[in-house]
Order: C-alpha cells, then structure tokens, then sequence
C-alpha cells in the first residue's frame, strides 16, 4: 500500500469526484427509472421473456436480460446494470489517474460523466449504453493494472470480448483497448505491432457469431439491411436500378422516391408507408433467382463506385450531424417508453424533462454533433506526446476514432445513440491532455495548432450550413 499512497495526495479531489458520480447515478436513476423502453428494447424484451432469439438485435444482451429478470421484471435491472457499468466505469477511470499520481484530473474525468446525451442513453435500455458502459470499466482495468498484473488484465480482456457480441462494428472500439494489453514486446516494430492486432481481432471477430450459435440464434437477414441501403443509394445516385428484379414497376424511380441518406427505414417494414421495393421484396427477389446478396452488392459496387460514395458520403454527413440544414431533420432522443404489451413506462417527472431538455439543447449546438467530437479525436491525435504511454485514454481515443469512422460503410441510420461511445471517449482523451497542458506540458507549436484546427474547421463549416439553412 505505501505505492499507492502519494497517488492520493489530493484526496480532497478524489472525494469530490467520488461525490459527483454518486450524485449523478441517483440522480439518473430517479429520473429515468424504471428504464426507457424503445422499440429496440420491446422487442428485445420480447425474446428474453420467451428465451428464443433471432439475430437482429444482440442475442447476447438479450440472454443477458432473461437472466436479470431472475432479479425482477421489467427494464429495471437492465437500466440499474447499465447505471452501475458506467459510474463505476468512471470511477475506475479516476483511480486509475490517482494511481498514476494525476489525482488532480479527477474532477474533469467526472464532469465527463455528466455530459447531458449519455446520461439520457444511460436512461434508455440500448445496446449501445451497454456497451459504452463495459468498455468505460475495461479502460479503467486497464488503467489500474500494472506490469505483471494478470488478473486486472484478464478482467479487461474477457470484458472486451463480451462486449463484441453486443454490435456488430463494436469490434473497432474493442480493438486498441484489447492489444494495450499485450505485452509490450509484441508491438515494438510494425511488424510485430501489426501481427498482435490481428490476432487480437480473431476472438473479437468471431465472438458474436459464436454467442448467436451457442444461443441458437435463428437468422433474421439483419445484413440486408446494409446491403439494401447500398443498392437504394446506389441507383439514386447512378440514376438506374442497383436492385435485384422485383415485381415493381419503374424501380429507378421508385427507389428514388423512397430514398433517403438519413436512414433506411423507408424500405423497412415498421414505417407507415413502406417503400414498394422493402426488404421482404428484395429478400424475396434474391431468393427466387438464386442470386448471393453479397455477391451482387458488389458487383454494383463495382459497376457504381462514384455513386457509392456518393451515398457513403451523405450518409455519413447525416449520421454525424456534419453539414445540416436543421438538427431536427434528424432523429432525437426518447424521454419516455414506446407503447408495448407490459405496459412498462416511465412515470411523469420534472426532473427528466429538465435533463431532456438540456440533453436537446446539446443537439443543437456543436458539443452534441458527433462530427465535432470526431474532429477533436483527430486533433487529439496530434497531441497524444502529452498523454502519459500508461494511460488508458490512448487506447481509448483510438477506440473512439476507429469506431466512429465504422460507421462510414456500415450504418444504415442516422442515430445519436450510435456515438455514445465515441463522445465519451473522446472527453475522457481529452481531460488527459488539458491536464498534461495545465501540469506545465509543453509540445510543437504545429501540434497545437494542429490538434485544434480540424475542430474548428468543422464547427465553422457546420454552423455555416446551419445558418445558410
């Protein structure tokens, strides 16, 4: 123990940091509780009360729920393991700052938790508060661990594979975390380096297919999702039909009618007036001719590539509220549960409408558009001398980074959930660096001026295509 004291010359500090995560998890918990039930959750729900899963959404989190509902029924354990998963992700982050003897840094890993989007997800049953949150408490194993130290590091990995059955890109986030744990012999040249994270990606690849398997998962065609976007994307863009034959007449322009680079939901089936070409028609279509989805979205890819892009790139720009008319074109945030057989909702409350209408608020301006936070993780990169090489937070701002610019050829919807992670984990990159800088840390002039510059481009950019409308 007498290592671990001069980390705590502060405690001061320490104690208030303590204090704010406690009072954030109450207060959380009282404003939100029982949990926020979307339709993602109803339907996950759903198949935990009946223990048979389908594909579409994590069997993994969904086997996770059935076991909770030992505990009680409802969201109410799913939303108290997600509360519990991310404060104590952050305290985990701050006594692992202590131990580095940067207790001075508590307070602002702290404030970070505060950040008013991911305390309203936290509030709502989501894969992907879930997942944020076992990745927030393998940064802070990974934080605490020291040289020899197997068990902490086991703890990490272990969480990390798990949390690669709950999205189907979350292996980008889980990547840099799981290879900081190897040995630093492993990654002293490129090669090496190279070697070690391609055997680190094997049992993140291959965890989800193999939870889906051991769960008997049945196959929903979840990856037409993807594929269909593409195809409606890439015939709005080429002018011609990108699509299988389906019984539908002028496809060309039925498609560029249901098009849109926000999401893919008009050729779902839950929207109230599916596109003719939807995804049972286009199912059905691959099936009677005998044609290999895969195969046939990359032929078009191939015979398109520019208007691929295209569609990539408007997507994108949609998905991370870069160059925006209007934020409210975009989905928002849910304060309250979608209608569902339980009858489970969230009772009236001030203090949530409060929360909400902040978290709102923050939509609106640059600290709650995902393209701001992805350009101060660029910036971040450029400063990343200042990080300590025991810090967790470069692995973590790696993790950010690699996982939001997943999104640029896997997303089909334009979300705010899906950034959690990277807004979160981009602060966190972030306290580390303003502390370096506060503590007398000093780097190139070009480095500064290059670890802000990308966020200013893009927020001048963003607001002007606000203002412009």
């Amino acid at each position: 123990m007498t290592h671990f004291r001069p980390a705590f010359a502060d405690r001061r500090l320490m104690v208030g940091a303590g204090l704010i995560l406690l009072a954030g998890a109450i207060v959380q918990l009282l404003a939100f509780w029982p949990g926020i039930m979307v339709w993602d959750a109803i339907r996950q729900y759903g198949q935990a009360l009946s223990g048979r899963y389908d594909d579409w959404h994590p069997p993994a989190m969904n086997w996770l729920w059935r076991q909770l509902g030992r505990i009680a029924a409802g969201p109410a354990p799913m939303l108290a393991l997600q509360a519990l998963l991310y404060w104590s992700g952050f305290a985990l982050l701050i006594l692992a700052a202590a131990r580095r003897g940067r207790s001075g840094t508590a307070l602002v890993i702290a404030a970070c938790a505060l950040l008013p989007i991911p305390f309203v997800l936290v509030g709502t049953i989501l894969k992907d508060s879930l997942m944020a949150g076992t990745l927030l408490v393998a940064a802070g194993l990974i934080g605490l661990r020291r040289p020899g130290d197997r068990w902490l590091g086991t703890g990490a990995a272990l969480i990390l594979i798990a949390t690669a059955t709950l999205r189907f890109n979350a292996v980008a986030a889980c990547l840099p975390l799981l290879v900081t744990l190897a040995p630093d012999r492993w990654k002293r040249t490129r090669l090496r380096f190279a070697l070690t994270m391609a055997a680190a990606a094997v049992p993140l690849v291959i965890a989800m297919p193999i939870a889906n398997r051991l769960l008997h998962a049945q196959p929903s065609g979840v990856q037409l999702s993807l594929i269909i976007y593409d195809l409606g994307g890439i015939g709005r863009y080429s002018g011609s039909d990108a699509f299988p034959p389906v019984p539908v007449e002028r496809p060309a322009e039925v498609n560029a009618h249901c098009y849109s680079p926000i999401s893919w939901d008009s050729y779902a089936w839950w929207v109230d007036a599916p596109c003719p070409i939807g995804f049972a028609t286009v199912r059905a279509a691959f099936e009677a001719h005998h044609i290999d989805p895969y195969r046939w979205w990359l032929e078009a890819l191939i015979a398109h590539p520019i208007a691929y892009v295209r569609h990539r790139l408007a997507h994108f720009d949609r998905n991370t509220h870069f160059m925006l008319a209007d934020d409210a074109s975009l989905p928002g945030l849910s304060l309250h549960s979608d209608p569902n057989d339980w009858g489970y909702q969230v009772p009236p409350s001030r203090l949530r409408a409060t929360i909400g209408t902040l978290a709102e608020w923050t939509i609106a301006t640059p600290l709650g558009w995902p393209i701001c936070w992805i350009a101060l993780g660029i910036g971040a990169l450029f400063l990343l001398p200042l990080i300590d090489r025991n810090d967790p937070a470069r692995a973590v701002l790696w993790s950010a980074l690699l996982y939001a610019f997943s999104y640029l050829p896997l997303s089909v919807a334009s979300e705010i959930r899906y950034h959690f992670w990277t807004m979160t984990a981009v602060a966190i990159a972030w306290t580390s660096i303003i502390a370096a800088l506060a503590r007398g840390g000093t780097v190139a002039r070009w480095r500064f001026a290059a670890g802000l510059l990308p966020f200013a481009i893009v927020t001048m950019l963003a607001v002007a295509s606000r203002l412009i409308g």
